[in-house]
């Protein structure tokens, strides 16, 4: 799997896979059984990258992964969540409806039941440590980045349903530095006011793009993109961008 197989999809309808479709839990061919299984959704708002996860990791005969359901935004990944209650759910940070984030804060719930905990493991193109150190403090067990392979992402999803924390070996260091120093730096109260889409046109508006830029890099709409920007200057209580440029360059975000 790769970043740029991320890039090229689009968003498309939940969906919800049969019951009982491909389930055996043998290898065909080999005769070696698989000996585990796990249920998972999968969350991302590009369907070429979803349909390239289902592809690596959904045979479940082969892998003993079954993809359960799978959604494009905030609001259908709860709904499809919520009525499979998956094992785990491979979560996309930036997703239309308010993120990842958004995700996890309406899932909280369905992972503190002790009798079937839902456990969710962040799979994204970003690397950026306030995005990692944000889908962890909302409850997710471990964070990798869409460079992964299918055979160690498939461990990582069987790691993270026993309860273990998974990351891509690089991101660790931002947990460490977030929850283990002493030194770690205080929660930004204003940007947690941002939704990760937000932090994303924020961030580009900062860097100069022009509207229609941004919505060529985020796969959005002008239109959309201008909403954004509203939010944006709304919640940080700003005028322009020329003020949300410089609010940006204080806090290191360009």
């Amino acid at each position: 799997m790769s970043d740029a197989t991320e890039a090229n999809g689009t968003a498309g309808e939940a969906e919800v896979a049969e019951p009982g479709r491909d389930t055996a839990k043998t290898t065909e061919g080999t005769g070696s059984a698989v000996g585990r299984h796990v249920r998972v959704v999968l969350v991302d708002d590009h369907r070429m990258f979803r349909t390239g996860v289902q592809a690596e990791i959904g045979q479940t005969a082969r892998t003993g992964v079954e993809v359960v359901g799978e959604a494009p935004d905030v609001d259908q990944a709860v709904a499809v969540i919520t009525r499979t209650r998956p094992e785990v759910v491979l979560l996309d940070v930036h997703l239309p409806g308010g993120g990842g984030v958004e995700v996890l804060r309406r899932s909280a719930a369905l992972m503190a039941d002790p009798e079937q905990p839902v456990r969710f493991l962040a799979l994204s193109v970003s690397d950026a440590a306030e995005d990692v150190i944000g889908v962890i403090r909302g409850g997710a067990r471990g964070y990798v980045t869409k460079t992964i392979t299918g055979s160690d992402l498939i461990d990582s999803i069987f790691r993270v349903q026993e309860g273990d924390a998974v990351f891509s070996p690089r991101l660790a260091g931002f947990v460490l530095d977030a929850f283990a120093s002493t030194d770690a730096p205080p929660v930004d109260e204003d940007l947690d006011r941002l939704t990760q889409r937000e932090r994303e046109v924020l961030r580009l508006i900062a860097r100069g793009y022009a509207y229609k830029e941004i919505g060529k890099q985020l796969f959005i709409s002008v239109k959309t993109v201008e909403s954004h920007v509203s939010a944006v200057l709304r919640k940080l209580q700003l005028s322009n961008r020329h003020e949300l440029t410089r609010w940006a360059t204080a806090r290191r975000l360009v």
